[in-house]
C-alpha cells in the first residue's frame, strides 16, 4: 500500500510518464483523460466491467508482441478518495506475486502468453472501483484504466432514533452492519433514474450530502423545483448529521420467512432455531432486487425495523403502485405482531 499526501501525488503516481507525455489525469473519474498511445497493451472496447457480488469477474489487460525485455506488469486498485494507489499483483510473465487483502482472491487468467488479465474471485462490495494495469519497461511504462461496477440496489437507511443522527463515519458503519456500503453519487443517480423517490437527505461515499427526488413537492424543496438529485454538497464529516443511502448487491444465500406472532427475542430464536440468522436489511433489498423476493406481512430485521418486499403491488400491501421494499419503522421490540426474515447461507 503506498499513501499520498495531497492531490499532487496521486496524480504523479498515476501519470507514471508525467515527464516525457504529458497529458492529463482526471482522478475524480468525471472528466475524460487523454492517455498517451498505448505500445505494448492492446486498448480494450469497453473499460466498464460490471458483474455482482459472491461472482467471478475478469478485468482484460491484453499484450501486444514484440514483448519488450525484462518488463513486468503491475495491478493495482486506484482510491482517488483516500489518495492511494494499493498494489495488487505483480508478474514478470513467468512468475506472479499477490500483495494486500485482495490478493488473496486474485490471480491471472494467462490463456495465453499474451495474456495479462486479472480475474477476482468471490467479489465482494469493497471491490467496485477503478483499476489499473500498468506495464513496467524502464522509463518506457504505459497503462490502462478498467472500471469494476456491481450490479446492486441503493436503498435509504436511518436509526431507530430518527432521521438525521448520522456523521459521515457512522453513516459508513450503519451500511456496513446491514450487508452493505454507502453507495456512491454514481449509484444513488441512476437509483433516481430508476424509480427512487426519498425526501430526506443522506451520505454518499464521497462525503457529499443528496437526496433524490421524482415528484416534486412542499416538504421535499418545493413544487417549483424540477425532479432531480439534490445536493447539499460536502459537508464536515465528523460535524454533520443525515441519513445514509446504502449499496448491496447479490448475497451468497437466501433469505424467507417465517410467519408468527413473534416480539424481536423470539424472531431471533425462530431462525436460529432453522440454522439461519435473522436477515439484515440489505440483505432483504438483495432478496427483493435479485431474487425477486415477495411477501406481504411484514418481518422483524437485525435492525430491529420491521419490513416486507413487494415485487407486485397489490391491495392490502402497502397501497403504493411501484414495487420495493415497505417499511412499518422501528416498532417496540416487545410487540409480537410479525414474522421474521431470515437468512441462510448457501
Amino acid at each position: 500500500m503506498v499513501n499520498f499526501k495531497g492531490i499532487g501525488e496521486i496524480i504523479k503516481i498515476l501519470n507514471m510518464n508525467y515527464s516525457k507525455k504529458n497529458y492529463a489525469i482526471d482522478v475524480s473519474g468525471r472528466g475524460k483523460a487523454t492517455p498517451p498511445p498505448l505500445q505494448h497493451l492492446l486498448d480494450p472496447i469497453n473499460k466498464i466491467v460490471h458483474s455482482q457480488r459472491c461472482a467471478t469477474v475478469t478485468l482484460p489487460c491484453i499484450l501486444k508482441a514484440p514483448l519488450p525485455k525484462n518488463y513486468k506488469v503491475r495491478w493495482s486498485k486506484v482510491e482517488p478518495a483516500e489518495y492511494m494507489e494499493v498494489v495488487i499483483l505483480i508478474t514478470n510473465g513467468a512468475h506472479h506475486k499477490t500483495y494486500g487483502p485482495l490478493g488473496s482472491r486474485v490471480r491471472l487468467r494467462h490463456s495465453h502468453r499474451y495474456d495479462a488479465s486479472l480475474t477476482i474471485s468471490n467479489v465482494a462490495l469493497e471491490d467496485e472501483g477503478r483499476y489499473r494495469c500498468q506495464l513496467i519497461n524502464g522509463l518506457e511504462d504505459e497503462s490502462l484504466t478498467l472500471v469494476l461496477e456491481l450490479d446492486g440496489v441503493v436503498f435509504p437507511y436511518q436509526t431507530n432514533y430518527g432521521r438525521y443522527k448520522f456523521n459521515y463515519f457512522e453513516a459508513k458503519q450503519a451500511c456496513q452492519r446491514q450487508d452493505s456500503r454507502l453507495a456512491t453519487y454514481g449509484q444513488l443517480y441512476k437509483a433516481w433514474t430508476e424509480g427512487l423517490d426519498w425526501c430526506n437527505a443522506g451520505w454518499v461515499m464521497e462525503g457529499t450530502v443528496h437526496y433524490p427526488i421524482i415528484n416534486s413537492r412542499e416538504p421535499c424543496g418545493g413544487r417549483l423545483l424540477l425532479p432531480g438529485v439534490r445536493s447539499y454538497g460536502a459537508k464536515n464529516k465528523s460535524k454533520d448529521r443525515f441519513d445514509a443511502f446504502c449499496f448491496s448487491s447479490a448475497v451468497k444465500g437466501r433469505v424467507y420467512f417465517i410467519r408468527g406472532h413473534l416480539n424481536f427475542k423470539e424472531a431471533i430464536q425462530a431462525c436460529q432455531k432453522d440454522r439461519a440468522t435473522i436477515a439484515k436489511v440489505g440483505q432483504l433489498y438483495a432478496a427483493w432486487k435479485f431474487s425477486k423476493l415477495d411477501h406481504c406481512d411484514g418481518g422483524w430485521l437485525e435492525d430491529g425495523s420491521v419490513r416486507y418486499p413487494i415485487i407486485t403491488p397489490r391491495t392490502g400491501c402497502g397501497g403504493l403502485p411501484d414495487p420495493g421494499v415497505r417499511s412499518f419503522g422501528f416498532p417496540s421490540k416487545l410487540r409480537k405482531k410479525y414474522g421474521v426474515y431470515c437468512f441462510s447461507v448457501k
